[in-house]
């Protein structure tokens, strides 16, 4: 009874959660009243300094080093390893363009990476006459397999996702990790799903880059997210643009050399009190337990969703087993999908959202997802029947 009051009393912390059953935390999480606040008070702390003074600058300093000092804490990394950007698809911008392109390289993706990631593919291949494959991981039995199988001598860059947005499959990074390696190639690793949901050592996983966001799992504002980018890949990632962060300059003004870490792919003005945000959000997640704590509450939420879905008809999870995240993706025997996610918004209040490929019905369980919540989603889609004649 004791940890279901605590439970309650930490729900209430979020707002949004007051008025909703809410199942998108893979799109975009909701923010704890305390993060509202310190992005307030930042904003008042601001003007108050006078937006361009000295005093401001100096604050303003304190904030981003803070803040990049928390995340880099989070990933087990050195904070000069961090660039701060506005979200995931930033991060792998600078990642992707910042590879010194030849004609006929090779740049391999899953056939589960996010439609932005691959826009970016496409781009390069336009500008740069590169090579770009596809590999399907979406129904394999051994996805590091697979991607072994799919890399070339001249494979320059290797796009995966920790987490599959569409299904919520984990991929075993470190293992790709190691076959990239081993293949000179490079591993950017879409971390959308899994920045904020489970534990994460970027130097154990080995991987080259990571780009993140804190607005999902994190729970933070919209527009701050980063990417780490490894020491020994660092200096010959070509910053794509270029701004007074970027540079280091001289007392004339004039930049003489890049920035020595992260802040070499920084550009300009950012909204520096999100980042007062970000750090109240992470620092409640804290206040209720560690990050392991919370993943494994996370899967055990997860996991009761994934049995509750099996038992009404007409429904298929897309994985055969529990998901390793807070994931749950399903199908509706007549196909029916953005139907029944209207339907659940529209009638009961239930958000969740569908996924284009494969087509499917997302709903995402954190650490403080009730069961009472979980069973109310079950027991709404097992209302409107076995065929979703409701929906016809």
């Amino acid at each position: 009874m004791t940890n279901t009051i605590q439970l309650h009393q930490h729900r209430a912390l979020f707002p949004a959660l007051a008025s909703k059953t809410y199942f998108n935390y893979g799109g975009q999480g909701p923010m704890p009243q305390t993060a509202i606040d310190a992005i307030v008070t930042a904003q008042v702390q601001m003007q108050q300094l006078g937006p361009f003074s000295n005093a401001t600058y100096s604050w303003m300093n304190q904030q981003i080093a803070t803040a990049r000092d928390t995340i880099a804490s989070h990933l087990h990394v050195a904070s000069q390893t961090i660039t701060l950007t506005e979200n995931v698809t930033v991060g792998c911008n600078i990642a992707m363009w910042g590879v010194d392109w030849q004609p006929g390289d090779h740049l391999l993706l899953t056939d589960c990476e996010h439609h932005a990631v691959i826009a970016i593919a496409q781009a390069i291949r336009r500008r740069f006459q590169i090579e770009i494959t596809t590999c399907p991981i979406l129904t394999a039995q051994n996805p590091v397999e697979v991607i072994k199988q799919h890399l070339r001598p001249n494979t320059r860059l290797l796009a995966i996702s920790h987490i599959l947005w569409n299904t919520g499959q984990v991929l075993a990074v470190d293992k790709i990790s190691e076959i990239s390696s081993a293949n000179q190639t490079l591993l950017l690793v879409d971390a959308a799903q899994s920045f904020g949901s489970m534990p994460l050592d970027l130097n154990q996983l080995g991987v080259d880059f990571y780009a993140f966001t804190g607005h999902k799992w994190m729970c933070g504002a919209a527009g701050l997210g980063g990417l780490y980018v490894r020491p020994q890949v660092r200096e010959n990632l070509l910053p794509t643009f270029v701004g007074w962060r970027s540079v280091i300059t001289d007392t004339q003004g004039h930049p003489q050399d890049w920035q020595q870490d992260g802040r070499s792919y920084e550009v300009a003005t950012s909204d520096i009190p999100l980042l007062a945000g970000l750090c109240e959000a992470m620092a409640i997640h804290d206040q209720w337990g560690s990050i392991g704590k919370r993943y494994e509450q996370i899967l055990k939420n997860s996991e009761y969703l994934w049995r509750k879905l099996q038992t009404i008809s007409g429904v298929r999870c897309l994985l055969t087993s529990p998901p390793q995240s807070g994931l749950v993706s399903f199908q509706l025997d007549n196909g029916q999908h953005q139907k029944l996610v209207n339907y659940l918004e529209v009638q009961h209040n239930i958000l969740t959202r569908t996924i284009a490929n494969p087509d499917c019905v997302r709903a995402c369980v954190h650490y403080f997802t009730l069961e009472s919540e979980i069973d109310e989603l079950v027991t709404t889609i097992h209302r409107v029947g076995g065929r979703f004649t409701i929906l016809s």
